[in-house]
């Protein structure tokens, strides 16, 4: 095994990836309860158990609703940053063993190295990451206002990338949030829809990019054929005809990726 990854869930009501190299195991964000990660997890072969650690992006419920009893329970290390500790939520209660990073600087878990980066999103140190083990390395970039230049230089030299392509223009403008909730959408510290997600892609794609997995779709204002008609009007275009574009699933855990 190189480097091999797959989604437990994926959209507004729950975020959690599972990544494993040759040695290590670990889950990235945690938003669903402990029960069902456990319940997802073993879907994977991988019992909740055999984690090796819970890293944490920021700390908005749907990424770390099951983090405190996941932690308690399996005497799991959680890495995240002094702000997102500081402001997880008080139901999360106490984790089992804390370890901080700063975004820019790189840590280890095992034989994986992790990258953390800092991401415009309206949390209060929200970060994205690019996970590397031998030559391989994957991305991880979701809940982010805008694409900044050092979103684009980070994520630029992966085999794998997982992206936000959280909304449809049209359909939140014509849906049924509030307007503040829109606004707060569409800013700057909100989310990207899925044309600001393929002009991401399409200034980062390279030959040695093998799959690309959109993820934390709205379930109210996104369609996953929306996001895969885009994908192929991308392909046709770009002539990246060896790439492979899937998009990750709320209520499914997807398949596993593996970067060869």
């Amino acid at each position: 095994m190189s480097l091999r990854f797959q989604t437990l869930a994926s959209g507004s009501k729950g975020n959690a990836i599972l990544v494993c190299s040759h040695k290590t195991r670990i889950l990235l964000d945690s938003g669903l309860s402990a029960k069902e990660l456990v319940r997802r997890l073993e879907l994977t072969g991988v019992k909740a158990g055999q984690l090796d650690a819970v890293v944490i992006s920021h700390e908005h419920t749907d990424h770390v609703r099951g983090l405190g009893t996941l932690s308690r329970r399996f005497d799991l290390p959680v890495y995240l940053s002094q702000g997102t500790l500081d402001n997880l939520p008080a139901e999360i209660g106490q984790l089992a063993d804390v370890k901080l990073f700063q975004p820019g600087n790189s840590f280890v878990i095992g034989d994986l190295r992790i990258k953390p980066f800092a991401i415009s999103h309206d949390a209060q140190d929200p970060a994205g990451f690019v996970l590397e083990h031998d030559a391989h390395r994957l991305g991880v970039c979701t809940d982010l206002g805008i694409a900044t230049q050092l979103v684009r230089t980070r994520l630029q030299a992966c085999h794998g990338l997982i992206l936000e392509a959280n909304h449809d223009p049209e359909l939140l403008l014509n849906g049924p949030y509030p307007l503040p909730l829109k606004q707060r959408i569409r800013s700057r510290h909100g989310h990207l829809s899925n044309a600001e997600s393929f002009e991401l892609l399409q200034s980062i794609t390279h030959e040695a990019l093998q799959i690309v997995l959109f993820a934390h779709l709205s379930e109210v204002n996104n369609q996953p054929d929306l996001v895969l008609r885009s994908s192929r009007d991308f392909l046709n275009n770009s002539g990246w005809d060896d790439l492979t574009i899937e998009v990750g699933k709320q209520h499914e855990v997807s398949k596993g990726y593996e970067l060869i």
